[in-house]
């Protein structure tokens, strides 16, 4: 059986690489490619699905789930807990499926340390004028905010030498492209193609 491959995607605010992401899953159909649903204990919101957007947890549940390890990485943000299921991930990855992780750096650090045959993907903006540009795009932002994402922004992509691919998210669709290319490259790697051609090149390489 072919194993999927899990990716880190990463990028500072304003990059794009959320709506990289779904721009992908829309090309790509469920049983190839998946992204990955976190646990948490904030308070489930209008619209929000559990099992859809978050698996919605307990504080008990979630502090239960770190004893037993059962966490690739977690993190709390804001008094709330964010954790990635170990479980989860490897029960999709065992029927083939890819799944798509979008982290910061430091969960990134977590996984890689924890799952090493991962791939990671940093996504960088094509200058920090656009940056700023996107980020003020959203108009709902003091000059004090814009500026503290900004410096949060730098320290971020100064981690980008810690992945193994790259994109300058410049142009939107050649972005996605690039996306889509490093998907199909390590789908042919020698190790995947083996094991899904294994009757072929027995038939090939019979005497």
């Amino acid at each position: 059986m072919v194993h999927g491959t899990l990716y880190i995607v990463s990028a500072p605010s304003g990059a794009g690489k959320s709506s990289l992401i779904q721009a992908l899953l829309k090309t790509q159909p469920l049983y190839d490619t998946q992204v990955s649903i976190s646990h948490t204990t904030r308070p489930i919101r209008p619209g929000e699905t559990h099992g859809e957007h978050y698996f919605f947890v307990s504080e008990a549940e979630f502090t239960r789930m770190i004893r037993e390890e059962c966490f690739l990485e977690y993190a709390n943000v804001f008094g709330n807990y964010y954790g990635t299921s170990r479980e989860a991930i490897e029960q999709i990855l065992s029927t083939g499926v890819d799944v798509f992780l979008d982290i910061d750096w430091q969960g990134a650090q977590q996984i890689r340390e924890r799952m090493p045959q991962a791939r990671s993907i940093f996504v960088l903006p094509p200058s920090r004028e656009e940056l700023d540009r996107r980020l003020r795009g959203r108009g709902q932002d003091s000059e004090e905010v814009i500026a503290r994402r900004m410096a949060q922004a730098v320290a971020e992509m100064s981690h980008y030498a810690e992945y193994d691919y790259l994109i300058v998210n410049d142009e939107f669709n050649t972005a996605l492209m690039d996306l889509k290319t490093i998907i199909r490259a390590e789908r042919l790697r020698l190790g995947r193609q083996k094991l899904r051609h294994d009757a072929l090149i027995t038939k090939l390489l019979a005497d």
